[in-house]
């Protein structure tokens, strides 16, 4: 076994601390990968605080995760020591059902194993990126094109798919209309990748404060939600809206936005169900969907966009043990636009 020192939770009301946790040995196909750096995602914070369901502990979340090949298994082929590489949320799946031979992993029928707080094919728990090192298989490690620096791609790993994955999916392009509802870590990677792709990019926020700084990541144009203008202003009028917001929100409201066979999809995840009426959809041929990070190829394909347009995360670096004062932070709304933890400073 490997020994490798983490950030981790002991109960659901703990502070974080540092422990020790155990990686596998390499199978053949396996990869150590040494962690540089980690972003801080809002489903950490669920899943920390048992807001989607029971957990075991110790719990090492984190599922952006960036760093170095640091050894390979005997038959890795793909990679080799000193590679920039990344981990997202899964690490594993069963290979053999049909949405993962169509490369959508991320719906696996027997269900994909998460970074963090999941039993493996071997029955141990998996641990996430709070930690200096990691052990993945070779098909699940994407790797980091060497012009985007690994703090900036690590929550690439999360929130860039995220958010890339249904812009690419309902074909999010030249001359379409695109919404993003909230400007978080979600997101602010949804308007700099919808504008890479060549879309008017709404901003809808429920105030005015960040309208400079949605200007500046691509948007064209910016709405405060509070304002009840906003709606009779833009009725009809967006082909596509991305709702990012972990929040329960007025979905209704937003499909009135929506042109005819416009889409609004949900990324965010609250915890309680989100209510829509039936007519909201059937005046106008619209849908009301939901997208789920994506596979791996398709990872991949989103990190290469992301160096070929130069896009980053808008990241605030901090230290280990600033993780609990981070947490508050994200729930206050009080970051621009993302955690990412220096892995370094696990002491």
């Amino acid at each position: 076994m490997i020994n490798a020192k983490a950030r981790g939770v002991l109960g659901s009301k703990e502070p974080f601390q540092t422990i020790t946790i155990n990686r596998r040995d390499l199978f053949p196909k396996d990869i150590l990968i040494e962690i540089k750096y980690c972003g801080i995602c809002h489903s950490d914070i669920h899943h920390v605080h048992e807001e989607w369901g029971k957990q075991v502990y110790p719990l090492v979340p984190g599922h952006e995760i960036a760093g170095v090949v640091a050894e390979i298994g005997a038959d890795v082929k793909k990679y080799k020591i000193g590679d920039h590489v990344g981990v997202g949320c899964m690490v594993d799946s069963c290979g053999e059902c049909v949405n993962c031979k169509k490369g959508e992993e991320q719906y696996c029928l027997k269900g994909n194993t998460g970074t963090y707080s999941k039993i493996d094919k071997y029955g141990e728990l998996t641990q996430g990126g709070y930690s200096t090192s990691i052990v993945v298989t070779e098909d699940f490690v994407l790797k980091i094109p060497d012009s985007i620096s690994l703090d900036v791609a690590a929550p690439l790993l999360c929130a860039g798919v995220t958010t890339y994955s249904p812009l690419h999916h309902w074909n999010v392009g030249p001359g379409k209309k695109v919404a993003v509802v909230g400007l978080g870590g979600l997101g602010h990677m949804a308007v700099k990748i919808a504008h890479a792709m060549g879309a008017e990019v709404t901003v809808l926020s429920h105030s005015s404060k960040k309208k400079e700084d949605a200007m500046k990541l691509g948007a064209d144009k910016y709405f405060d939600t509070s304002d009840p203008e906003t709606v009779k202003e833009l009725s009809g009028y967006f082909d596509f809206i991305l709702n990012t917001v972990s929040a329960k929100v007025d979905i209704n409201s937003y499909l009135l936005l929506l042109a005819v066979d416009g889409a609004m999809v949900n990324v965010g995840a609250p915890g309680e169900p989100l209510s829509v009426n039936a007519f909201s959809l059937i005046t106008g041929r619209k849908s009301f969907a939901g997208s789920l990070i994506g596979g791996i190829k398709e990872t991949q394909e989103m990190l290469d966009f992301c160096a070929e347009h130069k896009i980053g995360a808008e990241i605030e670096v901090i230290s280990a043990d600033k993780i609990d004062e981070a947490y508050e932070r994200v729930l206050n709304s009080d970051v621009k636009y993302r955690f990412v933890i220096d892995i370094s400073t696990i002491k």
